[in-house]
């Protein structure tokens, strides 16, 4: 249940040219600082924009560091995404209030202090970060509120309990085996140790000793649980299945050459040295349904709350004022 109620109001299409002569104060200070979309008398600004895409448009610049047009291209991309997310929100905040929907100010109180605890740790931390940002408390808490509408009009809306039957599954895997191939795996574990540096001989020869202990009977297991310095150590070395493309090349090379339940000769890499056991080998194969149910269930349940979603935002935006400015 949603900790708001009302009732259906009528919801006016405004037109443009009565925009034109009801334009709120905020909208015409919003001018100033260039206008990017206007959602009903709600404006979003291009600094808006902006600031909403600024992490991922920075990842953007380190990845395509040296790349002028991919940029551009792909910042571009981002930038329509970010409208239209942006535009998305102000059609869901203009459909709560239409509704006559109310959200008690308890509530947002209750999610302003566990936003807090949860981001900040202390209000303290919390001011002081917000100065930094150049946001005031009342923008945070105006924030908070609306992510929550938002977040609760789409589960109201899109995110009911969605059943995909067993035909759909079916009928997904044999039109999509392609998807499901898998090619030839090793069941693999695996000793990592570290050097020191380029001139170190010491893992190596450690690496050799581990290789005679093992050859006297000591349990690849053991060895690995006692010396490596991979993250599966704690797991005994244990890689599970892996096909090729997941290892490089110098042990995908050495750990698809040997047999079940052989043991490599010690690799010698530039930052590490490696001893592989391969415990079973598997070749190429599809995999079966009953291993992909759970998988082809979640993409189906995701594509079709993309697609109600999509006739939920398409009905607010039939009955929106919407314009975007280039």
């Amino acid at each position: 249940m949603l900790p708001f109620a009302g009732s259906m109001n009528l919801f006016r299409l405004i037109p443009i040219s009565v925009l034109a002569f009801c334009v709120t104060s905020p909208l015409r200070a919003e001018l100033a600082d260039g206008v990017k979309a206007v959602v009903n008398d709600t404006a979003i600004t291009y600094t808006q924009l902006e600031d909403y895409t600024s992490t991922a448009a920075d990842a953007l610049r380190r990845e395509y560091a040296g790349q002028p047009e991919v940029f551009s291209r792909e910042l571009n991309k981002l930038l329509d995404d970010g409208l239209e997310q942006l535009i998305e929100r102000q059609l869901i905040l203009h459909n709560f209030d239409a509704e006559g929907y109310k959200l008690p100010e308890s509530v947002v109180d209750e999610l302003v202090r566990q936003r807090i605890r949860e981001r900040f740790g202390d209000r303290i931390t919390f001011m002081k970060t917000l100065q930094a940002q150049g946001m005031t408390a009342e923008e945070f808490r105006q924030q908070v509120r609306e992510q929550y509408i938002e977040s609760a009009l789409r589960s109201k809306n899109v995110s009911q309990e969605i059943v995909i039957s067993p035909y759909k599954v079916e009928n997904y895997y044999l039109s999509h085996k392609e998807e499901f191939q898998v090619g030839d795996e090793v069941k693999l574990r695996m000793i990592v140790l570290n050097k020191t540096g380029e001139d170190d001989t010491n893992t190596i020869a450690l690496a050799n000793e581990i290789k005679t202990k093992i050859k006297e009977g000591a349990t690849f297991q053991e060895m690995a649980v006692i010396y490596s310095q991979g993250s599966q150590q704690h797991q005994a070395g244990d890689w599970g299945w892996v096909e090729r493309s997941v290892l490089r090349k110098e042990l995908a090379d050495v750990a698809f050459s040997l047999k079940p339940g052989e043991v490599s000769d010690v690799i010698d890499a530039p930052e590490s040295c490696y001893l592989m056991l391969v415990e079973q080998v598997r070749p190429a194969h599809v995999k079966r349904l009953s291993d992909t149910r759970d998988d082809i269930e979640k993409t189906l349940r995701i594509r079709e709350q993309n697609r109600l979603q999509k006739l939920w935002i398409d009905s607010l935006k039939h009955k929106t004022f919407i314009q975007i400015f280039p």
